[in-house]
């Protein structure tokens, strides 16, 4: 007999909690995660949330690479990563299990919520899959309790995969007396465009589910949840630069789909023709930047959204968009490559190629929005870059920032993120299209119809009439100019700020979505007494000015990053060959100071742990060098 059966129920306080739900691709992981993170955000929890997805539509059902679900971190302050490990798990079948317990992903003492049926299944070989789970498993102190999520499901439903998803969410909600409430108008603006008694059925499982937690679990967890005085919003880093890009007044958004970066046009769909503006499906990634260029040569607002793929199909025409001058922003959504990679995980993989992906000297500017609130914020200050100074922007976020969602302070709109009216007064005689500033490489942006402005285009060389040119001193000039804008922009910059000392014996620097993870890392570091502070760069090309100087109050600087880099000690790697994380090489040639790097490309984003052991590691091997 359960403690619940018998009226006793232990309530744990906690501060924080990490909880997994997981299941085979298309059993509803995603809504229950989503729901439950959302509510949580809404009752003045911090979260932070990670899809977990298989690349394949719909794989092999209950194998260890069909695993589909979402890890949801709460606390009472705001949380800006996913944590090192997961508290509580729900698991719909033994091998969903298996794959995140091989991953390292739950804590020793973990509670496990897992499908009973498959125990005693008819079928042999699901009856040996699950003793042979169990058996690798044991090696860990798990909780596993058996819970009939597919037998109550039916008490409900006709297919329990359509169902048993939102028992689950239920039996949440009364582990972690999340409001139902809440839950219930979530559910309603989900099913909002379907009949209903959708939305009823979907209610009467979340309640079903948690009447059984308090007929049949003994525990609970209590969490402090604290309103915030501000308003907030609640979404996923997509959602964020979907938004950022309205309040930025873009007029046409040109994409073809790629995962993760699709449903940036999703939700652009469902609200930029309110505002004015469409978003074209073009035929492919080239022609999604082709029309983009076309837009915005014609006076509009213009946005491409893709991934690393689609970048690198794009090359050409965004050389062109440079060499003309034509405003344009650049949505990449990063993911693991290289080639088709890996799709549906996350990969700080696109920064050179952002940088020097094109032929010849093609000057960009380049952002990494550091949180979800960033990402909304980035699209604004993209727009306002590139329509200034007449230049390519490509905003970087990742997989990460796409799918996580994270509450923040709803903006408060601002008309300066909307373009002004485009000059279209008669030229002056004499001016001509490229009639370049020779201090800021700035000049008039001419559109069709302008009187007194016409000109032809090209992407060959050309002068300041925009006429062909092979001549030394026209390719010189337009060279010249194009790059002075990039270091005007630097000019405008400030210094990056430092998390922690100014001094010290180890400065981390990351970029991107890697920031809270790093913050929390250092701050345990720190908790111990060590000297070691941190930067995150929002800005890569122009990069913040004064790092030299930044970099020279620190012992070592070492940056941390989700991509590759040779490891020093393994076969054939030397000081000569070694191969450097992307911002380590970066930096490195910037400021000509010896940086090191810790990078990895799991395919999932870093955990606070593993940054924090590795940099106590190039303490520890600093100190051992300084004392022999």
């Amino acid at each position: 007999m359960s403690k619940a059966a018998t009226g006793h129920i232990d309530v744990t306080e906690v501060s924080e909690h990490t909880v997994e739900i997981i299941t085979n691709s298309g059993e509803g992981a995603q809504k229950c995660a989503q729901i439950f993170g959302q509510t949580c955000a809404k009752m003045g929890n911090g979260v932070w949330t990670v899809e977990i997805i298989p690349a394949e539509i719909e794989p092999p059902h209950h194998t260890v690479t069909s695993t589909s679900g979402n890890i949801i971190r709460f606390g009472t302050e705001k949380i800006t990563n996913w944590g090192d490990q997961s508290r509580l798990a729900i698991a719909f079948n033994d091998q969903v299990l298996l794959s995140r317990h091989r991953l390292d992903s739950l804590k020793d003492d973990c509670i496990i919520l897992l499908e009973s049926m498959w125990q005693d299944h008819e079928d042999e070989k699901l009856r040996r899959l699950y003793d042979e789970a169990m058996e690798e498993m044991s090696s860990k102190n798990y909780r596993v309790i058996l819970v009939p999520f597919e037998e109550e499901a039916l008490k409900l439903v006709t297919n329990p995969s359509h169902g048993k998803n939102m028992f689950a969410l239920g039996i949440l909600a009364e582990i972690y007396q999340r409001d139902i409430s809440i839950i219930e108008r979530q559910i309603a603006n989900i099913f909002r465009h379907k009949p209903a008694k959708v939305t009823e059925l979907n209610v009467a499982l979340v309640n079903a589910g948690s009447t059984w937690a308090k007929e049949n679990l003994g525990f609970q967890f209590h969490m402090k949840s604290i309103p915030f005085e501000e308003e907030r919003i609640v979404m996923n880093g997509n959602q964020a630069a979907a938004l950022g890009a309205i309040a930025a007044g873009m007029e046409m958004c040109a994409m073809y789909p790629i995962t993760p970066a699709t449903s940036v046009s999703h939700e652009l769909s469902e609200i930029i023709e309110s505002y004015g503006g469409i978003v074209h499906q073009a035929e492919d990634e080239i022609a999604a930047a082709g029309v983009a260029i076309g837009a915005s040569y014609g006076g509009k607002v213009a946005l491409t959204v893709t991934s690393g793929p689609g970048m690198a199909l794009k090359t050409e025409f965004l050389a062109l968009a440079i060499m003309v001058e034509i405003p344009l922003v650049v949505l990449d959504v990063q993911r693991g490559g290289p080639s088709t990679g890996l799709p549906t995980k996350v990969e700080q993989s696109d920064l050179l190629s952002s940088l020097y992906g094109q032929p010849g000297d093609a000057p960009r500017v380049v952002i990494a929005p550091r949180s979800i609130e960033e990402c909304f914020h980035a699209m604004v200050t993209a727009r306002r870059i590139a329509e200034t100074f007449r230049m390519v922007v490509i905003v970087l976020t990742d997989a990460n920032l796409a799918t996580g969602v994270q509450q923040f302070t709803r903006p408060g709109l601002d008309v300066r993120w909307q373009q002004g009216p485009i000059d279209q007064s008669p030229i002056p005689e004499g001016l001509r299209p490229y009639d370049w500033d020779l201090e800021t490489g700035m000049s008039r942006r001419i559109i069709p119809g302008t009187p007194g402005g016409q000109h032809t285009v090209t992407g060959l060389a050309h002068d300041e009439d925009s006429l062909v040119s092979y001549h030394p001193s026209s390719n010189e000039l337009g060279m010249k100019m194009r790059s002075r804008k990039l270091a005007v922009f630097q000019s405008t910059l400030m210094p990056p700020e430092l998390h922690g000392e100014e001094e010290g014996d180890l400065l981390v620097v990351g970029w991107g979505s890697t920031q809270g993870a790093i913050v929390e890392a250092v701050d345990r570091a720190r908790a111990e007494g060590r000297k070691v502070s941190t930067c995150q760069l929002a800005f890569l090309s122009p990069l913040e000015p004064g790092l030299k100087e930044i970099f020279s109050r620190f012992r070592n600087v070492m940056t941390v990053e989700i991509n590759y880099s040779d490891t020093p000690g393994d076969p054939y790697i030397t000081d000569d060959s070694r191969r450097f994380g992307q911002l380590a090489w970066l930096l490195r040639a910037h400021t000509l100071v010896d940086i090191d790097c810790w990078t990895s490309c799991p395919g999932q984003p870093l955990r606070p742990r593993d940054i924090y052991v590795n940099l106590v590691a190039k303490l520890e091997s600093t100190e051992e060098g300084v004392a022999a």
